[in-house]
């Protein structure tokens, strides 16, 4: 074989494998959850309810998928969703032997056990949803012909409940036999070509209009009666209510008085007892007070006591015992400064004794000058007794003058007043003058001299011997 030939079969077994593909693919088959798939074409067995074993050449799939087998099986769908209808029947007669149209609503669809499919399967496959649906009506109407032959105008009129329960009673039994479930069943309305309904309701309209107009008027009547009644007895509560209202006003101010007495009362008693139960317990918390501080003393000791203790040792460890050795110490010191000071005092005693002897050795040389020097000053003042006297006044007389008039020149500003004719600083000169002219009364004073006498003996002599 060439490549060639290797690449026509390789294509046509991939077209094939292709085509294979393709047609399994396309005997997978899904339906919705609304739908049952029915393959037929292999036997299988199903049991019922009544536990027989029934032999079927199909078999059911309730929603989702499955493999449909090629050739050999075919599929089809069952619809499991649920059918709206509505029903009207002909004229039926009633057992009244009145003829009636009655419509009703019903929702039916397959049972969805799986003997019900079956059933439904067997008889509904092919028709679809109307041909179920038709069926269907079809019982309803027929179920519902039955039940109104049962009962009267007046029993389906005021019984419809009942009439819906006996319609879905009767078509039970059948629907089971095709594999159907009646959901719901309503009776909506019925009517008649005779008039019989609206005969039968007239009687009762009319009775039920005149038994209201007597209503009426009876409860006018009864209305206006009452009404009297009513405002006379309320006249007569009224007043009734004022005295008792009076009567219940008084009683309360008495009531209020007596319990407003009780009150102050109870308060009185309570303020009191407040009052006892606060100084017992100012006098409790005293004593306790007084047991803290008892204790609070008494722990105050303790730590005193514990304080002195180690005041005490503290003191001996940092003072009585530093105080020995400064003790020690300073005795050392002082002997030795002792020893000290007395041998300074011994040698200051020695040069003190030395300077002491020739110092006064310097004294009494001294003095014997200043004595010698005094007697030759007192021969001197004897011989010039006046001249010297002279001479030393008038060496002292500038420094008087100097002291005198000093105290002037410190002052600012002098503001004189005198009403004299004489300038005030003339006065002024003056008053210094005549202080300067009480120094020779000073001097004789506090010396004996008489200095004016002096001068005069001393300027009048002088003319004489120059003549």
């Amino acid at each position: 074989m060439n490549f060639v030939t290797i690449l026509i079969i390789a294509g046509v077994v991939l077209v094939l494998a292709i085509l294979i593909g393709l047609l399994f693919a396309r005997q997978f088959r899904k339906v919705g959850p609304n739908e049952a798939l029915i393959i037929s074409g292999r036997k299988r067995s199903f049991t019922l309810p009544d536990g027989t074993v029934k032999k079927v050449g199909y078999r059911v799939r309730i929603g989702g998928g499955t493999f449909v087998r090629p050739f050999t099986e075919k599929v089809d769908i069952l619809p499991m969703d649920v059918l709206s209808m509505t029903i009207r029947t002909p004229e039926v007669l009633t057992r009244g032997g009145v003829p009636i149209v009655a419509d009703a609503a019903a929702q039916v669809k397959i049972d969805s056990s799986e003997a019900a499919i079956h059933t439904a399967a067997e008889q509904f496959l092919g028709m679809g949803r109307d041909g179920i649906k038709e069926i269907a009506v079809n019982v309803l109407e027929g179920k519902m012909r039955e039940v109104i032959g049962t009962m009267t105008v007046e029993e389906i009129y005021r019984g419809r409940a009942e009439f819906n329960q006996k319609v879905a009673e009767a078509v039970r039994e059948d629907f089971v036999k095709m594999g159907l479930a009646l959901l719901s069943y309503a009776l909506k309305e019925f009517s008649d070509t005779q008039g019989y309904i609206d005969a039968l309701s007239k009687p009762l309209i009319s009775a039920a209009k005149r038994d209201a107009a007597v209503a009426e008027a009876e409860t006018e009547k009864e209305a206006i009666i009452r009404s009297s009644l009513a405002r006379k007895e309320g006249e007569v509560a009224r007043l009734q209510a004022d005295a008792q209202i009076a009567k219940a006003q008084w009683e309360n101010e008495a009531k209020k008085s007596e319990s407003l007495t009780w009150v102050n009362q109870k308060k009185a008693q309570a303020d009191f007892s407040y009052e006892l139960e606060r100084y017992r317990l100012s006098q409790d918390l005293k004593r306790e007070e007084s047991k803290v501080r008892m204790v609070e003393k008494e722990q105050a000791i303790q730590i005193e006591d514990l304080e002195i203790k180690r005041r005490e040792k503290e003191l001996e460890a940092n003072v009585l015992k530093p105080a020995d050795a400064r003790k020690y110490q300073i005795q050392a010191e002082a002997e030795a400064e002792e020893f000290r000071i007395q041998a300074e005092a011994r040698g200051k005693a020695e040069a003190v004794k030395l300077e002491g002897q020739a110092e006064a050795a310097r004294i009494k040389d001294k003095g014997a000058a200043d004595a010698e020097a005094m007697t030759k000053r007192a021969q001197a003042m004897s011989l010039y007794k006046d001249a010297s006297v002279l001479e030393m006044y008038m060496k002292v007389l500038p420094e008087v003058v100097k002291s005198v008039s000093e105290p002037l020149s410190k002052i600012d500003k002098i503001v004189l007043v005198n009403s004299d004719k004489d300038l005030g600083l003339n006065k002024l000169s003056g008053q210094t003058a005549q202080i300067l002219a009480q120094i020779p009364e000073i001097v004789q004073t506090l010396t004996g001299a008489d200095l004016k006498k002096f001068l005069r003996e001393k300027l009048s002599v002088e003319p004489k011997s120059e003549k």
